[in-house]
């Protein structure tokens, strides 16, 4: 799949956004790439359809189509995009993105407060260590930091997941050329659900695995390029 073209990526939190910097800064040495950031503000109801009308006003203004990525709700946000407005999309790249688009780390946290009568502390702690499998990117004093961090993203995302309903989102492709990325162990999405994505490619598509590295897998490959 060609890559030509700029790079715009997709971000939909602006509280971890310090975990996709080193991905940004490897991507950076190859394209020209900027960065698109979701803000939702306390009057704003939780609704991924904003999210994407604030990414068309920003990208119906380029000159040329661009090569779109995401990872996670950014990634959601990016491939509800890609469906509704492809004229404006290259290519669309999704990493760490659920077959069931809606499926994010968010829903992780939720069970686990519903099956285990967690706090909502307890609960966080349970998620981070589904998502980095124990090898946090910080310790001590940072991690405290990057936990404050998680909380406000739970605060902030366009999706309406709670303790008594998760969100579905419509399954299935997208019409522009579209590469997968996901790890092949992540406690957030499972092996088989990235595997799910096989049914939705086409004959230029890709779908491409990383054995290790967890949800945040972008994270951990860039440090060992």
């Amino acid at each position: 799949m060609s890559i030509y073209g700029d790079i715009i990526w997709a971000s939909g939190s602006t509280f971890l956004s310090c975990l996709h910097m080193p991905l940004l800064r490897e991507l950076l040495r190859y394209r020209n790439v900027s960065v698109w950031e979701y803000i939702q503000y306390f009057d704003e109801p939780a609704c991924i359809e904003t999210a994407v009308e604030l990414l068309h006003s920003h990208l119906k203004n380029q000159e040329s189509t661009v090569n779109l990525i995401g990872h996670g709700i950014g990634g959601v946000i990016a491939l509800i995009y890609a469906r509704k407005y492809p004229q404006f999309i290259r290519s669309l790249t999704l990493l760490s993105v659920s077959t069931q688009p809606a499926k994010t780390w968010h829903v992780n946290y939720y069970e686990q407060r519903q099956m285990n009568a967690c706090t909502q502390k307890e609960a966080l702690l349970k998620t981070l260590h589904n998502i980095f499998g124990g090898h946090f990117p910080c310790n001590g004093n940072n991690l405290n930091h990057l936990v404050s961090k998680f909380y406000k993203e739970l605060e902030n995302i366009p999706l309406t997941h709670s303790l008594f309903k998760m969100e579905k989102l419509p399954t299935g492709g997208v019409s522009i050329p579209l590469m997968i990325c996901g790890s092949e162990i992540d406690n957030i999405l499972s092996y088989s659900e990235i595997n799910d994505w096989e049914k939705c490619l086409k004959p230029e598509d890709n779908l491409w695995k990383y054995p290790q590295g967890g949800h945040f897998f972008p994270l951990f490959l860039s440090k060992n390029s």
